[in-house]
């Protein structure tokens, strides 16, 4: 009987075992636990689910499958009556591991106060988490977190029903139709929230649900947006654009003159904008038309508020690449500055140069996201297995052809009156600027009838914002006040 029992328990363990070295991720699975957390001071309990669910073709056969993590407050006697915030990071190739350890979810990184790395890696409550007043879903897109394709390598693989624009908003669309529908949240008020390239995405996805799932949100959530429609056209608005970010990455480090220094960050930053508007941006229309005496002057002026001296902005014809800025704005000191958030500093091999030899703050996330995504997966929310946790997958190359992603959230937004949008950006975050952040709201409706939907909210950090605990609490507070204020409450979507 002993000898039986034990071979019986040997078995057991090498079952155990053999499916937690399985390389293959479950198509359709899902782990439920129980935890609590305690959000501006009041104690809330809660459900995280954690799984897989499938990305179907059109003769429903899986083709992928997504891992997705999902958060419900526990005693809700209304779920229908309870928000549900859908929430993507960007990349594209970049997990959710972002905003869910670090900004919205309950859990956050064990960070020091202003987001650099501490150990032991791990988790720790997030006192600010929106959880209070909305459920919420973080989803790993195809290639990301542990999202797989079906197969995962191979010409079976059809990467064109993934990786591009409308492509992945395609795809999304339908999979978020099935996970509303597997959840009962079909009578919910919606959000999403996107960052970076997720910003992208959700404007994208606005009209896809609408028109495609003919499912209806109440808000879109723009964190540090990524607008492709500035980014690869170029020319003169691309390139002034920027000049505000410099101001405020400068006056952060002391950089610039004592007349711009003396003064609040807020003071001087309309200041840089305005001049961006009417004077910059005209400049460099001009190209080599522009006088002698007018690019002396403009080249002056972008000195005095980007911290560069005027000699360097005459030296590249007033067009300053901000892989320059991140360069040079430091080199006296022997720096360089972070591309996404700019409060970081590293060190090059040499001061000379066009660009720094690394992301200082990107090195400074990897070290403390990496292992706490990978810890708190697997042993607080059991979700166990072999395969490798992409903080950045392999999807590219990626097809930006047709992005009309701007307009889809103007039509989204003109066909639902209930439809408002909110935009949360830093002011040192050098990659997706505030100031092309602000550019991008003012130009999704021209006609500015519905401007009245737009907010924008600003955090003096970067990218990242909510990596310093100051705009943590303030950012997910904008996110809990534009929730609140966007419901429905009775009212008729009517205009």
């Amino acid at each position: 009987m002993l000898k039986n029992t034990i071979f019986f328990l040997l078995s057991v363990a090498l079952v155990t075992v053999s499916k937690a070295q399985d390389r293959k991720l479950p198509i359709d699975t899902v782990i439920t636990t129980q935890h609590s957390v305690t959000i501006n001071g009041n104690a809330l309990k809660y459900t995280a689910k954690t799984g897989t669910q499938p990305v179907w073709d059109d003769m429903g056969e899986p083709i992928a499958s997504l891992h997705y993590t999902y958060y419900t407050k526990n005693d809700v006697k209304n779920r229908a009556a309870r928000p549900l915030l859908i929430s993507f990071n960007g990349g594209p190739g970049s997990g959710s591991v972002w905003m869910h350890l670090a900004y919205t979810g309950p859990r956050v990184l064990k960070i020091d106060d202003e987001g650099y790395p501490v150990q032991p890696y791990g988790v720790k409550e997030n006192p600010f988490s929106v959880l209070d007043v909305t459920d919420i879903v973080y989803v790993n897109p195809v290639n990301t977190g542990y999202s797989r394709t079906i197969p995962e390598t191979g010409k079976e693989v059809d990467r064109e029903k993934f990786f591009g624009i409308n492509a992945d908003i395609k795809y999304l669309a339908e999979w978020l139709n099935t996970f509303v529908t597997r959840n009962n949240r079909w009578r919910s008020p919606k959000y999403i929230i996107g960052e970076s390239y997720g910003g992208t995405r959700v404007m994208g996805l606005s009209l896809a649900l609408q028109n495609q799932q003919w499912m209806y949100l109440n808000g879109v959530i723009m964190v540090s947006p990524a607008d492709y429609k500035v980014y690869r056209t170029g020319g003169p608005v691309d390139n002034a654009l920027s000049l505000p970010y410099f101001t405020a990455a400068a006056w952060h480090h002391k950089a610039l003159p004592a007349a711009l220094q003396q003064k609040d960050l807020l003071e001087i930053l309309p200041e840089s904008e305005e001049y961006t508007v009417n004077t910059l941006i005209p400049a460099l229309s001009k190209g080599w038309n522009i006088s002698d005496t007018e690019k002396d002057q403009v080249a002056e002026k972008m000195a005095y508020y980007s911290g560069l001296s005027k000699k360097e902005i005459l030296d590249q014809n007033l067009v300053v690449p901000p892989s320059y800025f991140w360069k040079n704005l430091l080199k006296d000191k022997g720096n360089t500055v972070g591309r996404l958030d700019s409060r970081y500093i590293g060190i090059d091999r040499q001061l000379a140069g066009m660009s720094p030899d690394y992301n200082a703050e990107l090195t400074s996330w990897l070290h403390s996201f990496t292992p706490a995504i990978n810890y708190y997966l697997q042993e607080e929310l059991n979700f166990k297995t072999d395969i490798k946790y992409n903080m950045f997958g392999p999807v590219h190359p990626w097809n930006n052809d047709d992005d009309n992603t701007r307009d889809n959230l103007r039509q989204a937004m003109a066909q639902n009156p209930y439809l408002n949008v909110l935009v949360q950006s830093g002011y040192y975050d050098g990659a997706t600027t505030y100031f092309n952040a602000k550019y991008t709201m003012w130009h999704v409706d021209p006609s500015g009838r519905m401007k009245d939907r737009f907010e924008f909210k600003g955090y003096r950090s970067g990218h990242m914002m909510y990596l310093r605990r100051e705009d943590l609490k303030n950012a997910n507070d904008d996110i809990r006040n534009f929730i609140k204020r966007t419901l429905a409450n009775g009212k008729s979507a009517k205009y």
